[in-house]
């Protein structure tokens, strides 16, 4: 355990919220400051899977979970090479971790990345107050700054709204996952990718290539897929008019494209399909989502800040709805009408869970074949 580590519990961390709400705790991971949108994931377990999703730059996290810490991290639960959130609030935070497994402690891993972030708040009410007025920017500090620099520094913070972010999480030059013999190739647009979701293609017989996010249809065309993959990601998906135009040509092309979460808003912008963004988004590990094409329910892990315009998809000559969100009956999935082309708007790898919605990736598979 590190030397910061054990004064901890010492030091004074500061979250100041857009509306002028000011909380006090606990510091910790690294000493410092930051500023970003806050928002919540409801999620009861999976804490590394989180902090490690690329689709949260840009963001600091509240942890709706009281308890944060207590099995530590793994090596292999990492969804990128780092964690990519901004900051992190938690109620209750565990130095120490009891899972045998484990290769460190948490606030070992939150320091030794640069993360910073507040323990010891009432997450309850602070997830009440971003329901009832919104997602908005916030800054976390632990060091000793005066109230005025901090309001400084807040309205420094970017809205989220109209921002691009894919570019600064994606690779920068292509990589494969995979067996190189594999039946399948698919072409993956890195637009903040999970492992996860990669390793779920690969084990279903696809050899993959990854693109940078900005690469060109072209481009990704002269390897010859089979299909085409557009992943999720963070930031304002109206913001990528690359992507869109990328999206526009794989369908005009009628190779199989299947799209998750930023991937799918993107499609749907390619189809005339405009989005939006929520109030405080969808993020944790249990929302229901109803497939109308089966009409089976679904226990989905969900993670966006935007969502596609329902009523321009049932409006659409071009696409249509095959899943809804139970919750708020916002869209969660479409199909392009006489196309190989389909998205949705949560995580079928969902890890560590749930695991109802992972017949996606058999779907996409069975386009390749078909």
């Amino acid at each position: 355990m590190s030397q910061n580590t054990l004064n901890l519990s010492q030091k004074k961390a500061i979250l100041l919220l857009e509306d002028g709400s000011r909380f006090e705790g606990i510091a910790i991971g690294k000493i410092g400051t930051v500023g970003a949108e806050i928002c919540f994931n409801t999620g009861m377990t999976g804490y590394q899977e989180i902090y490690t999703d690329p689709s949260y730059y840009g963001q600091i996290v509240v942890n709706t979970t009281s308890h944060i810490g207590n099995y530590g991290v793994e090596d292999s639960e990492q969804e990128s090479d780092a964690p990519k959130i901004t900051g992190l609030v938690v109620n209750t935070f565990s130095e120490d971790f009891s899972r045998n497994t484990g290769h460190g402690s948490l606030q070992d891993y939150l320091e030794k990345n640069g993360i910073v972030g507040v323990s010891e708040l009432d997450t309850r009410l602070l997830v009440r107050q971003i329901r009832d007025k919104g997602a908005m920017n916030a800054i976390i500090s632990s060091e000793d700054l005066s109230e005025d620099e901090l309001q400084r520094r807040l309205a420094e913070v970017p809205s989220m709204d109209g921002l691009e972010l894919s570019s600064f999480v994606s690779t920068k030059e292509p990589y494969f996952v995979g067996e190189e013999n594999s039946p399948y190739k698919v072409a993956v647009l890195d637009l903040g990718v999970k492992t996860s979701i990669l390793t779920h293609l690969a084990s279903r017989g696809a050899y993959l290539k990854v693109f940078n996010a900005k690469t060109s249809f072209e481009e990704m065309k002269e390897w010859n897929p089979d299909g085409y993959f557009l992943s999720n990601g963070p930031g304002d998906p109206s913001a990528m008019d690359y992507a869109v135009k990328t999206a526009k040509e794989i369908i005009a092309e009628d190779k199989p494209l299947f799209g998750i979460c930023l991937g799918h808003q993107i499609i749907s912008l390619a189809c005339g399909i405009s989005t939006f963004k929520m109030h405080n988004g969808h993020r944790g590990l249990n929302h229901p989502v109803k497939n109308l094409i089966s009409g089976k329910s679904e226990v989905t892990s969900q993670n966006h800040g935007f969502a596609v315009n329902r009523e321009d998809v049932e409006n659409s000559d071009l696409v249509e709805l095959t899943h809804v969100n139970l919750n708020d009956h916002t869209c969660a999935g479409i199909q392009v009408k006489g196309k190989k082309s389909f998205s949705v708007q949560y995580h079928p790898e969902s890890s560590p869970g749930p695991h109802d919605s992972r017949y996606l990736f058999d779907q996409f598979i069975d386009l390749i074949k078909s």
